[in-house]
């Protein structure tokens, strides 16, 4: 063997020994994700990391169900909801890269029914970029009682967003939309010709091979292997169906696994090239990777992820991690909480799926990058838990209510009074129905938010659901009365942090 070959072989095999140096011991990921899981009492998950194109890591944990014993694994079908943000922001990339859209196009151009806020001039400038940067002016979470679990369309969604209130000055601000994806979904279909649903098999999950992943609840019986969500009161997890998001799937409809979802960090890790076909520009991927929305970060002070900058791109969050670019997003879904983050420079990823919502999905990514990187040893799980209990233990928005009621008091009027129809500006009908002195709250377009209404104090009354739902559970419902003590319309208090029944506010206009 001559002198250069032995010199070659020897650096390749010190390459070699170095790079393998580099990847964490599996077993000790395995050990600290399975107590994590049982520590935070999430029913399941399903943890992988990719790292130079290869799927390195895959750890499984838990249940896919509470109170039987099958365990997921990497094929194991869970709802990926808001991460569905970037396969959208990646279709109108495609679209833009054809010519079909241009970034700065304006909304209304496409959809003449869009509006905000009853501003004629706000309603004309929302462009593409301002959709997808949650930069238009409303709130974050704002109006997402119009869609959820709703049979309306769309478009009816859209009309009923103009009615919303508007939270800050446009593009002055950050509130996370939901009800701005959804636009997104149907500009999508108005521009191409085909659904959104369409065009993310077509565009993506088909060329990706992504061959489990799909949009649509209905086809879960036929592909199999998938997680049961869970919601969580009183300390405890409860199993709920799947929810059919096939109306709104540009903002969360996504459902897939570790294995597939590895494909698309592989693919975005790569800049949007798969094998030889480029499906993303080199415009598209720094473009949907610039900071369109910026969010403060104390610079007085060190923080634990190392971070200098932190803000939105278009379907995409985008920061640093310890001076790495870090790019990703988070999901919740009825009963399942979910995340994917990438190291571009690293081509590092890692996705969570989980199948609860208590959810460690972010102890988790952060050990693991610690892990990759070499970047600490933090007990994230240990840290982030104890300040979710924290967190757990200082809201008291429902004890305050029930430590407010009022004993002995009655309603002002009978039952049947406060029967009547009501109209939401952000919603629609809403009904109140009297049966045998009992009185039945009716959602028109939303049949599974119906309840059943018991006296509470003076003319507020509990609402019981008819049932048990993922992000809220006590709420009450107060009559309003003018100087006649007529019945004029409701108020809801529902405490949770993401449906905002408060915001309907229906108003009486016959009984």
């Amino acid at each position: 063997m001559n002198k250069r070959l032995i010199i070659s072989f020897l650096f390749l095999f010190f390459w070699v020994n170095v790079y393998a140096q580099k990847l964490p011991d599996p077993k000790k990921l395995d050990a600290y994700f399975a107590k994590m899981v049982q520590d935070w009492d999430v029913p399941g998950a399903s943890i992988g990391v990719v790292k130079d194109g290869k799927l390195v890591f895959v750890g499984n944990y838990g249940v896919k169900e509470i109170g039987k014993s099958e365990k997921p694994d990497e094929h194991t079908l869970y709802a990926i909801a808001s991460n569905s943000k970037a396969f959208t922001s990646a279709i109108i990339g495609m679209l833009v890269q054809e010519g079909k859209l241009k970034w700065n196009d304006r909304v209304k151009d496409c959809l003449p029914y869009f509006s905000l806020f009853g501003d004629p001039w706000i309603s004309s400038q929302v462009t593409v970029r301002d959709l997808l940067s949650h930069r238009v002016g409303l709130g974050t979470f704002s109006g997402d009682v119009i869609w959820y679990k709703s049979q309306a369309t769309p478009e009816h969604f859209i009309k009923m967003a103009g009615q919303l209130p508007q939270a800050y000055d446009f593009r002055a601000g950050y509130g996370y939309s939901n009800l701005m994806y959804i636009t997104a979904g149907e500009l999508i279909r108005v521009v191409s010709g085909k659904t959104w649903a369409e065009q993310v098999q077509e565009r993506i999950f088909a060329p990706l091979g992504m061959d489990r992943t799909t949009t649509t609840i209905v086809d879960l019986g036929k592909k199999g292997n998938f997680t049961t969500p869970h919601g969580r009161e009183e300390g405890k997890n409860f199993p709920i169906k799947f929810e059919g998001w096939e109306h709104v799937g540009a903002t969360g409809g996504i459902i897939s696994s570790v294995h597939d979802m590895a494909k698309w960090m592989v693919f975005n890790l790569d800049h949007g090239i798969i094998g030889q076909d480029t499906l993303l520009s080199r415009s598209t991927r720094n473009l949907v990777w610039t900071q369109h929305n910026v969010f403060p970060v104390d610079h007085t002070a060190k923080n634990d992820l190392g971070s200098h900058f932190n803000g939105y791109g278009l379907g995409w969050t985008v920061g640093d991690f310890h001076g790495k670019l870090m790019v990703g997003h988070t999901g919740g879904y009825d009963g399942m909480i979910t995340a994917v983050t990438l190291i571009p420079e690293e081509k590092l990823g890692v996705v969570v799926l989980t199948n609860g919502h208590k959810s460690p999905i972010m102890a988790a990514t952060y050990y693991a990058l610690d892990q990759f990187l070499g970047t600490g040893n933090k007990d994230w799980s240990g840290d982030m838990l104890k300040r979710t209990n924290d967190n757990e233990k200082n809201d008291t928005r429902i004890a305050d209510l029930k430590k407010a009621k009022v004993t002995g008091t009655k309603q002002t009027h009978p039952s049947n009074v406060y029967a009547g129809t009501y109209h939401s500006d952000i919603y629609g009908k809403i009904s109140v129905e009297e049966k045998d002195g009992n009185l039945r709250l009716l959602f028109t377009d939303s049949p599974r938010l119906n309840a059943t209404l018991k006296h509470w104090h003076y003319d507020t009354f509990e609402i019981l659901w008819d049932e048990k739902h993922a992000w809220f559970s006590f709420g009450i419902v107060k009559f309003n009365l003018d100087g006649k003590l007529q019945v004029i319309g409701m108020d809801f208090e529902v405490p949770n942090d993401d449906i905002f029944f408060e915001e309907l506010k229906p108003v009486k206009i016959k009984p």
